[in-house]
């Protein structure tokens, strides 16, 4: 049975794809079933360039736990990068 959760947020970015780099604007986080990972639903992230197609698109599914894994991995990098560039971040509790 599909789950329907599905997230849509803007962001600002480049990916790579099989056609070289392109500009994103947006990522869908999902929880569905997959279409590659042997799993009855997965956790996929699908970064597109709206205005560009189907061509325009990275999509990455990932086991749960390898989806926390990542969360909290960017979430560390963000906190070091504010640290870095002397920007205050207060950490969500």
């Amino acid at each position: 049975m599909c789950t329907t959760i599905a997230n849509k947020v803007a962001i600002s970015g480049s990916a790579k794809g099989s056609r070289g780099w392109f500009a994103v604007d947006q990522v869908c986080v999902s929880y569905d079933h997959p279409f590659h990972i042997d799993l009855e639903h997965a956790m996929m992230l699908d970064f597109v360039d709206a205005k560009a197609g189907p061509d325009a698109r990275v999509a990455i599914e990932l086991d749960r736990e390898s989806a926390r894994a990542l969360a909290a991995q960017l979430l560390a990098a963000a906190d070091e990068a504010d640290a870095y560039e002397g920007n205050v971040t207060v950490a969500a509790s």
